[in-house]
């Protein structure tokens, strides 16, 4: 049950996942983020007339809490502040809850949002047919699929695609070389293919941070997209990162061939381009879990191993 926070900042309850995640990817901007967070918790339950319930458990870059005001189920999000988390708001404006979580309220400030709550909230990844789940997903993503508003603050997608890979053998260097470094050469290969010889598709607003884990059910709709991480690119980019982490750990070339044709098919997009950006993101993601310590990403590994087969035959 809800309850008014009326106690400042020992009345917020800190998920242990976020606390370590936080300062683990964040370094010293999160260390001062989660010192600041009760206290702007604390603020923005006053100012939003807010009852908060207990935190969801799983957050990684926000703590995400229960919340309700005037008998309304909601959610209230505070993100670490960075570049990726800043135009989240902006998208959902964008889909005013066609396909997505409904944004209520925003405090681009304080990096904070007040969401509908999405019940059961049961994530597509957990969806006992893997084949269908990508289906569904697709289809959300056709949905949502807009032009970039005059005057939005989204990055573009191959710029930021090159600012991965200009850096990428050095941070591999840097972490130890710890995989084959001709994965790292396919990926800038990769790469250089989406940069120099472009698409002809329209650029429309993708989504840095499209997985199954960021569709739950809910009762407007029977699955919606939350959590978007929003850049202007081609269309293919939502598949790529689809693709990249569709896959659990058993990964093999079959399994990347048949995920790779349904979510081409799915988004109207061609093979090797979603190849292309599945494959750099793989990359990047393996070198990135190296940095800082998370599991060691073989199921990135092997994924980026078969992409250069299939992108090779």
């Amino acid at each position: 049950m809800a309850r008014a926070l009326t106690q400042p900042d020992d009345a917020v309850e800190i998920p242990r996942c976020l606390a370590a995640t936080a300062v683990c990817w964040n370094r010293s901007v999160g260390r001062r983020w989660m010192e600041c967070l009760p206290g702007l918790v604390t603020e923005l339950a006053g100012e939003w007339a807010l009852e908060l319930g207990p935190p969801y458990p799983n957050g990684h870059c926000a703590l995400v809490l229960r919340a309700s005001r005037a008998g309304e189920a909601l959610v209230l999000k505070v993100s670490c502040p960075d570049v990726e988390t800043r135009p989240e708001p902006d998208a959902l404006r964008l889909w005013d809850g066609d396909g997505a979580v409904r944004l209520v309220a925003a405090d681009e400030r304080r990096s904070a949002m007040l969401l509908e709550r999405l019940e059961p909230g049961t994530p597509l990844s957990d969806h006992p047919d893997r084949d269908e789940a990508l289906v569904i997903a697709c289809e959300l993503v056709r949905r949502l699929r807009r032009r970039p508003p005059p005057g939005h603050c989204f990055r573009d997608a191959a710029a930021v695609a090159r600012q991965v890979v200009s850096g990428l053998r050095r941070r591999w260097t840097a972490a130890g070389e710890p995989f084959d470094e001709r994965l790292v050469d396919a990926a800038v290969r990769a790469a250089k293919v989406l940069l120099w010889d472009g698409s002809s598709e329209p650029r429309v607003v993708v989504n840095r941070d499209l997985h199954l884990g960021n569709v739950l059910a809910a009762e407007r709709e029977p699955w919606l997209v939350i959590d978007p991480k929003p850049l202007v690119g081609e269309p293919a980019f939502d598949g790529g990162h689809l693709l990249a982490d569709a896959l659990d750990r058993d990964v093999t070339l079959d399994r990347v061939q048949r995920a790779s044709v349904l979510i081409a098919d799915g988004l109207g997009v061609t093979p090797d381009r979603l190849w292309s950006w599945a494959l750099v993101r793989a990359v990047d993601f393996a070198v990135w879990a190296y940095e800082v310590g998370e599991d060691e990403p073989f199921g990135r590994l092997r994924l980026a191993r078969s992409l250069t087969q299939l992108a090779g035959s």
